[in-house]
């Protein structure tokens, strides 16, 4: 069943029939991905270099304490790594398709409006869990162990998925708000650059500056990255899963009206 109105179809859809419009949709976008020779590239080449580069460059000068090889404290901060650039396609995409007019013709479709930022969230998913395999992969080709055994791994696996859901809606609120592809990519690694580098990902906080330390603690990066390596090298973790789920269900709570009121707004004119 569907309301009609000028120019616009839209659906009066239950949760199945909005499940269904959020595969379409994230077909879609996956499709895409596998059609676009730079895109494969840029979700298979970058994650495999960012664990070698790292791994080999660092590896000799970086011993972080409790940890015998650099690879096993190294890894989970790549893996946000990689899904923090990877999101940043995500505001390009939604720009890209607000450009060219995509938009106006998922208006025309009898598509749950909240399904096309959603499908394109569940793409960035998929996207994710094969990149981490295939850095888990590569890591464990160089030496990379999981710790804590299967369930702490499996556990690691879905965290670091929610923190690519959380960083997919943030960056499909940018893409909503700046309009321009170009615009959108750029701002995107503008904001996670610094938050990636003043984080754990790559050394201990304790080894920054006294005045870089007290950013370091409160960064969502730091937050999610030591969950991650709770979970990847053992030792306590409550703590470290609590303050990461915090700031993934901060984020989210932020982000997703924010993106759906912005959608709306958009669609209207």
């Amino acid at each position: 069943m569907t309301v009609a109105a000028p120019g616009r179809t839209t659906p009066m859809a239950g949760p199945v029939r909005l499940a269904a419009n959020v595969a379409t949709i994230a077909g879609r976008n996956l499709r895409r991905l596998t059609r676009v020779p730079t895109l494969i590239a840029f979700a298979t080449a970058q994650p495999v270099l960012f664990v070698l580069l790292f791994t080999y460059a660092w590896g000799g000068a970086v011993h972080p304490p409790g940890v015998e090889r650099y690879i096993d404290y190294l890894l989970p901060g790549v893996w946000v790594l990689a899904i923090a650039f990877g999101a940043s396609q995500t505001a390009v995409a939604v720009a890209d398709d607000l450009a060219t007019g995509m938009i106006d013709r998922f208006r025309a479709l009898p598509v749950a409006r909240s399904a096309v930022l959603a499908g394109r969230v569940a793409a960035d998913t998929v996207r994710n869990l094969f990149v981490l395999a295939l850095m888990t992969g590569v890591g464990y080709a160089i030496g990379f162990r999981f710790h804590a055994g299967p369930a702490a791994a499996a556990a690691a696996i879905g965290l670091a998925l929610c923190v690519g859901i959380a960083f997919s809606w943030v960056f499909a609120l940018l893409g909503l708000l700046v309009r321009d592809p170009e615009a959108a990519g750029t701002g995107g690694l503008l904001a996670v650059i610094p938050l990636i580098f003043t984080s754990s990902t790559f050394v201990p906080v304790a080894t920054f500056p006294g005045w870089l330390q007290a950013f370091a603690n409160l960064n969502p990066i730091t937050a999610t990255v030591d969950a991650l390596r709770a979970l990847c090298l053992g030792g306590p973790t409550a703590t470290h899963l609590w303050h990461a789920t915090a700031w993934i269900v901060g984020m989210l709570t932020v982000t997703v009206p924010a993106a759906a009121i912005r959608y709306r707004r958009t669609t209207a004119r």
